[in-house]
């Protein structure tokens, strides 16, 4: 007699996420840093208009923020989670993986439904 293995659920959670949800979550970053962007360069240009105190310290940040937030903002946005196979949590808490299918329980074994015959 084989010994069966007991039934072990798929998780929900352990689904990654859709292209579609990515692809969404990616563009609003993406918007969302895009706007940074422009904030610095409207805040830049009031501070030149109005030739604010600290000048001097204040048009490099804004300068910095308009030259780095769309490089990194498209980086991100071009970027994906890691393959199931290379992320590092995987190589520190292996799975056990079993070959057998999700429902390996006998018909017995199953829990069903009772369905009353009379109305």
């Amino acid at each position: 007699m084989v010994k069966r293995q007991a039934y072990q659920p798929i998780l929900i959670t352990d689904a990654s996420r859709s292209q579609g949800d990515q692809l969404t979550s990616r563009q609003r970053r993406y918007v969302l840093m895009m706007g940074i962007r422009v904030a610095c360069i409207i805040a830049g240009a009031i501070l030149v208009g109005a030739n604010a105190p600290l000048l001097w310290l204040w048009l490099p940040l804004c300068a910095l923020g308009m030259v780095l937030i769309p490089w990194l903002a498209v980086l991100l946005a071009n970027d994906r989670p890691p393959k199931e196979e290379h992320r590092l949590a995987n190589r520190f808490h292996r799975r056990h993986t079993d070959d057998t299918p999700p429902m390996s329980l006998t018909a017995e074994e199953r829990p069903h439904k009772v369905i009353d015959a009379e109305p």
